[in-house]
């Protein structure tokens, strides 16, 4: 199913919003916008689905989600079959250019303009910072208009510094990798992605920035923190799980194939060591959420 754009544009008089909603449940609908979300869940449990990626959520948790990034909340069964149970969150959206299109872009924006990037794959908070991150947003519900934008940026900063940072879906499920200034790894990145579907050769990918295998290997591991095999295998299975959910019709071997799989067993052990699920476990798990009946008031 393909996500559904949400238009989450701010009040006349306010750059961003903060939310509080207090529901039965989370609004159940597989949806994108332009719009960065940061999310602490104060009070459910249920999954997320967010890119590729599919993990439980509970409380406590805190979500950094990029813009233009597919997810969905879906509470567990017994939000949909109680009445006293509570799906409780603080939300803010900010637009990219909520302070102007140059303004995250300026030096002393750096680290900001960083983890915003980053944020495009969904972004996870452990460790240090998070509980700071946490009673700041509940801090936002009491501040004037100045104070609430100062601390927003203070809130970014400390995203930005914070150890324990999960990165929850692959890049290549959105079409989007984190470009940098080196043309070297433009040209391999565009190579991947424009030929993936077809047998990759390493020997092939290190001739396009005139460097040997071995040299190359080092050198793409030591600038992306991942083998060339490892980045490969991501944008395959992220393609993958777009076409296991715009096009429930094809059998998993017909996906394999088109992914640039020839072996079968192969694709199965890929995908499972990428999503931790199977195919068949990962398609039902989102037929299930897509399929969950949506109530009339939400």
């Amino acid at each position: 199913m393909n996500p559904k754009e949400l238009i989450r544009t701010s009040l006349s008089h306010e750059s961003f919003t903060v939310s509080h909603h207090r529901l039965p449940r989370f609004l159940n609908v597989w949806h994108y916008h332009q719009e960065l979300e940061l999310v602490y869940i104060k009070k459910s449990t249920g999954t997320i689905f967010i890119g590729d990626c599919i993990e439980q959520f509970s409380a406590g948790d805190l979500v950094f989600i990029g813009s233009c990034l597919p997810h969905l909340w879906l509470n567990d069964k017994a939000y949909f079959e109680r009445k006293d149970l509570t799906a409780e969150a603080m939300v803010i959206h900010f637009h990219p250019h909520c302070f102007g299109d140059k303004f995250f872009t300026i030096p002393e924006m750096h680290k900001i303009h960083k983890v915003m990037e980053e944020a495009k794959t969904g972004i996870r908070l452990e460790g240090t910072n998070k509980r700071k991150i946490i009673s700041m947003i509940e801090g936002l519900f009491f501040e004037n208009e100045l104070s609430k934008v100062i601390s927003l940026l203070q809130i970014l900063r400390l995203i930005a510094d914070a150890s324990g940072k999960v990165f929850l879906s692959s890049h290549s499920f959105i079409n989007a990798y984190a470009k940098n200034s080196n043309t070297k790894l433009d040209k391999v990145y565009e190579y991947i992605l424009n030929n993936f579907k077809e047998e990759i050769n390493l020997n092939r990918t290190a001739d396009l920035v005139h460097m040997n295998p071995s040299a190359f290997s080092r050198y793409f591991k030591q600038t992306t923190n991942k083998t060339f095999v490892q980045f490969l295998n991501e944008v395959r299975i992220g393609y993958a799980c777009k076409l296991l959910m715009d096009q429930g019709d094809k059998n998993i071997s017909e996906i394999a194939f088109e992914c640039g799989y020839r072996n079968l067993s192969n694709f199965n052990r890929q995908f499972k060591l990428i999503t931790r699920k199977t195919p068949k476990d990962y398609l039902t798990s989102h037929h299930q959420a897509f399929t969950t009946p949506v109530s009339p008031n939400r």
